[in-house]
């Protein structure tokens, strides 16, 4: 990591980040800042580690920015995979293409909680299935993907989509895709109805949520863009920008009744506010329902839009967050912070009442 330090080398933003002791900031390894000696210099591989160190953002190369794009050597392996749909890219391809297939692997792992091979694998088949949508023959999508017999294309895609190819329709799939946030990546994925999830890519039960998705809407869950997640990613980045308060791209909610009678509430929730269990419980007309709102609360899968994050205990502490407390600390006061600069005298008269 040094060495990519004193390189200044862009590819590894966004796989650590370099804090500085003698300064209390951190940075991106490509930041143009002064280089700091060795032994002011701690490497970590998640933006919670710098600032659980209590370190601040760099404002110079701003570590925290969303941008929504991956490195420059990640989009060279991605255009490289994409020209090559028909070829199973092994450790040793990718060694022979320039690529280390352990830094690979440690991307991959990072950002999509998947290896490369098993990525590539299902982008291969996203594409089969936009190819088998289009009306290609069956035998022929199967033939293009470098599928020897239409058995083996069979097997795969129906481990992919959990149908088989000749009865696939798009309208079931879940599209996911990952982006790069202020509060380390987040996990997006979208219905051909509106986004469904905005997780955080750390999370244990990620897989678990994935899971769900697939069994809630039927159909596969798959890497992938449309146009609600592009959206969403727009929004995302004004909204850590602190030019967006309210978030407008359409939702597709699974949950029960009672879940989505608690995530309406939620989302009058003002910003930059909160509100206790028992105080969100009373204002739907349940009073005394603070655990099973609670437990509705934990159950949201669209985070930082529905904000959960804006519940707190009766006296103003914070409570279990799924991304954990430091993300619903940070939220909160991202939300205040604009609120102050944007209307000083109001609330500083808000905070006095």
């Amino acid at each position: 990591m040094r060495r990519a330090h004193e390189a200044r080398d862009g590819s590894y933003d966004g796989v650590f980040w370099v804090c500085v002791k003698t300064t209390g900031i951190f940075c991106r390894p490509s930041c143009s800042a002064r280089m700091p000696n060795d032994e002011n210099s701690d490497y970590v591989l998640a933006v919670n580690e710098a600032l659980a160190g209590g370190y601040r953002p760099c404002k110079r190369c701003r570590p925290m920015e969303v941008d929504g794009r991956p490195p420059e050597w990640i989009q060279q392996l991605l255009q490289h995979a994409d020209a090559h749909p028909d070829t199973r890219l092994t450790d040793a391809e990718l060694k022979s293409a320039g690529f280390d297939p352990v830094r690979v692997r440690r991307y991959f792992k990072q950002h999509h909680g998947v290896t490369f091979h098993a990525f590539h694998r299902n982008r291969r088949l996203v594409s089969a299935a936009k190819e088998i949508v289009n009306g290609t023959p069956l035998l022929k999508v199967g033939m293009n993907l470098g599928y020897e017999s239409d058995s083996g294309f069979r097997d795969a895609f129906y481990a992919t989509f959990g149908t088989t190819p000749g009865r696939f329709t798009s309208s079931k799939q879940v599209v996911i895709d990952t982006v790069s946030s202020a509060v380390g990546p987040l996990v997006i994925g979208a219905t051909h109805r509106g986004v469904c999830m905005v997780e955080f890519g750390d999370r244990k039960a990620l897989g678990t949520e994935i899971k769900y998705l697939k069994k809630a809407y039927g159909g596969a869950v798959v890497p992938g863009r449309n146009e609600f997640i592009d959206a969403m990613v727009q929004e995302l980045a004004d909204y850590f920008e602190g030019t967006r308060m309210r978030f407008e791209t359409p939702l597709d909610r699974s949950g029960t009744p009672f879940q989505q009678q608690v995530w309406n509430a939620l989302l009058e929730i003002p910003y930059g506010q909160t509100l206790s269990y028992g105080q969100l419980a009373e204002r739907m007309g349940k009073p005394g329902a603070q655990r099973a709102v609670g437990r509705a609360n934990g159950a949201n899968r669209i985070g930082i839009v529905i904000p959960c994050h804006r519940v707190v205990q009766s006296d103003g502490a914070l409570r279990g967050y799924g991304g954990g407390l430091w993300r619903k600390r940070f939220l909160l006061d991202h939300e205040q912070r604009q609120l102050r600069d944007a209307h000083p005298t109001s609330t500083a008269r808000l905070a006095a009442n």
